[in-house]
């Protein structure tokens, strides 16, 4: 019998399509249709098992799944047997302290002796002692952000992503206890075999994410230019150079990272660099 890899991801919601899309991009071919709660991979020695966001880390713990996708603060939320593998780079949000935007904040001492609201009362807990902080935790499912307005808790810790539903119903967002993004987990004692077909598509997904990352670079510019030009872009060894047919010139081609896109164009510019081409990468193996 075929050994597969199961990988446990959210059944709905953005993580679930970020997550799918991901896997999608490292070449696994599956079909999912609706409420379908598992999908074998027709190419790669994959199953993914669709399940609730919350119950993924126990069931990883379990071994019912091999690894899981989920988002960090559920991973530490839930202490349970896993190892973090990989930070995936999306689904970022962070958990923070809110309290009524009438309430004058003075800092986290201002939370002595209130009562906070959260689905997450171990990382609040945590928070609290790490500030010398003795307040009450009432542990609550969903609609957190309605706590305050209807007298159930002094101030609530929630996941927050822009901040308009904290704004809709009357709070204002004063600490942050964690930052958080989408994460690989696996289970202490994963088979050899399953090790391997996991560092394979870790391989795959790093491969993904560099592409994102970086942007390949076609240039023409002045030989005297060059070496400026190749200290500043250096690619991923170094960058290709070809002669143009105008005496003097030549075609450079590169990489350059997404963060410093601009600025780099700006000074290409300013060294001469001219028909500057930027191309989208879509996988990238260093």
């Amino acid at each position: 019998m075929k050994t597969l890899l199961r990988i446990a991801i959210q059944k709905s919601g953005r993580l679930q399509e970020e997550s799918l899309a991901l896997l999608k991009e490292t070449g696994l071919s599956f079909s999912n249709g609706k409420d379908q709660l598992k999908a074998q991979a027709s190419n790669f020695p994959v199953e993914v098992l669709f399940l609730r966001d919350d119950d993924i880390p126990q069931y990883v713990e379990d071994h019912v799944a091999d690894v899981g996708i989920v988002g960090e603060n559920v991973f530490i939320e839930k202490q349970k047997k896993n190892t973090l593998v990989r930070r995936l780079g999306f689904a970022k949000c962070r958990l923070s302290i809110a309290v009524p935007r009438s309430e004058n904040y003075g800092g986290a001492k201002s939370l002595e002796g209130k009562n906070i609201a959260t689905s997450y009362p171990v990382i609040v807990q945590s928070f609290l002692k790490k500030n010398n902080i003795t307040a009450g935790i009432h542990e609550i499912s969903g609609s957190v952000e309605i706590a305050p307005g209807i007298g159930l808790a002094d101030a609530i810790c929630d996941i927050v992503s822009t901040g308009s539903t904290l704004l809709s119903n009357g709070l204002k967002e004063v600490e942050v206890v964690m930052q958080s993004e989408a994460v690989i987990i696996s289970n202490s004692k994963l088979e050899k075999v399953k090790q391997d077909i996991l560092d394979n598509l870790l391989f795959r997904i790093e491969a993904v994410k560099s592409a994102k990352n970086n942007k390949y670079i076609l240039l023409n510019c002045p030989n005297e230019a060059i070496p400026k030009i190749t200290s500043m872009i250096p690619g991923m060894n170094s960058p290709t150079i070809m002669p143009l047919a105008k005496s003097g010139w030549s075609s450079l081609h590169s990489v350059v990272n997404e963060d410093d896109f601009w600025e780099k164009i700006d000074l290409l510019k300013s060294f001469g660099a001219q028909g500057i081409l930027v191309i989208p990468i879509e996988k990238m193996i260093a």
